[in-house]
Parts: structure tokens; sequence; C-alpha cells
């Protein structure tokens, strides 16, 4: 059976990960075989977004315990994941990718990285495992991984990063998967594009399929 490591980054789309890009790809990896388990970094998240009003309120919460909502409690720290024990790395979207994983939302393309994120992404990159990143992830593993070839989708302000970070661009819709050869990498716009559910759905599934065939 397939191995993947998944990496949340909260709960809530303004603050954290995705949620239906996060369980959308958890529901692809059961579909096909697979396996997982999710980690979180164990930190507070940047801040906390009420997302009706979408104000910052004033409280603070773990990164870790608010992706446990999503994980029903089955999750470990960031800290701990070994490449060693997973044959692929998927990350779903959302601001927490871009305000927790990394300072993208804040720093643009001089973000920096939380370390234990960077060194996953490095650790599995370096075994020449499959990575995927979904919506707003692909522009940090740009950062990370020099010289990928990625995707946000098309016509929108970040874009234009992913070449100041030293990747390449390649234009996409709804659930087109682009894979980077190169570096074994596999990224999906999902709700970088103004889709559906079932759009994202099958961004999530095709990603998933997709990085299945290279394991």
């Amino acid at each position: 059976m397939k191995r993947v490591a998944v990496i949340l980054s909260g709960s809530g789309v303004f603050d954290g990960s995705e949620i239906h890009e996060a369980v959308l790809t958890l529901l692809a990896i059961d579909q096909n075989g697979g396996e997982y388990q999710i980690f979180a970094p164990d930190k507070y998240q940047h801040h906390v977004i009420n997302h009706i009003t979408g104000d910052e309120m004033n409280e603070k919460r773990n990164i870790l315990i608010e992706s446990a909502r999503i994980a029903r409690g089955d999750i470990k720290s960031l800290a701990l994941l070994n490449s060693d024990n997973f044959d692929a790395l998927i990350i779903p979207g959302g601001f927490g990718a871009a305000k927790n994983l990394s300072s993208y939302a804040f720093k643009g393309p001089e973000m920096d990285i939380d370390k234990d994120f960077t060194k996953a992404v490095e650790s599995f990159h370096k075994a020449g495992k499959p990575i995927g990143g979904l919506c707003i992830t692909p522009v940090v593993l740009a950062k990370i991984i020099n010289g990928a070839t990625v995707t946000l989708g098309n016509n929108n302000d970040s874009v234009a990063h992913i070449d100041v970070v030293g990747g390449t661009h390649k234009d996409t819709t709804y659930g087109e998967v682009v894979y980077d050869k190169e570096n074994n990498l596999f990224t999906t716009p999902c709700y970088m594009l103004d889709g559906s559910i079932s759009e994202v759905y099958n961004g999530a599934t095709n990603i998933v399929k997709e990085i299945f065939k290279h394991i």
C-alpha cells in the first residue's frame, strides 16, 4: 500500500489549510488504495481570522491542534516526519501555506519558510520521492526547490512570483496537473481558480492519481 505524508497548516482557508482541499486530498488517497499520515507544525499560527467577517480575532491557536480537527485527532508534529517511512508527500493549500508554513502572504517572494517544512520537502526531494502541492502551496515549493516547474492556475498576482523565486510557471485550468519530471513535483491550482467544490475534487483526485503512477 502506498503511504503518503500530508502536511496541514491549520483549519480554515483564511488562516490555515483549505478544508475542502485537505479533505478531498485525503479522500483521493483512500479511494486510490493509499494510506496517509497527517502532520502539522507544533507552533502558534500567524493569526486567527473570523471566517464570517474576515476580521482578525484577538486569540492564539496552535497549528497542530487546529489541524487535528481535520485529522480527527490522528496527527503528528511536523518535526517527527521522516521521509524514509513514506512514498510521497502532499500539501493542500489555503492561506496557512502562505502564513504558517511560510511568510509568503506578508513578504511575497522574499518569504521565510518554516524550518521543519523546508526539511521535509528537501528530504523527499533528495530521495527522489513525489511531492504534490495544491492551490498556493506551489509558490512555496518553488522557493525551496530550485528551478521547479509549477502551476498556480492562470492570471493571478502570484504567477509572476514563480519566476522571482527561480521557478517556471505553466498556466492551467480546473483539474489540470503539472508534472515537473526532473524534480518529481506535481502541482494543481484548485481554489487558485474560481472553481466549484467538484472542480477542486477533480484536481485533488487527479494529482493523487498522477503521483501514484510515479511511486
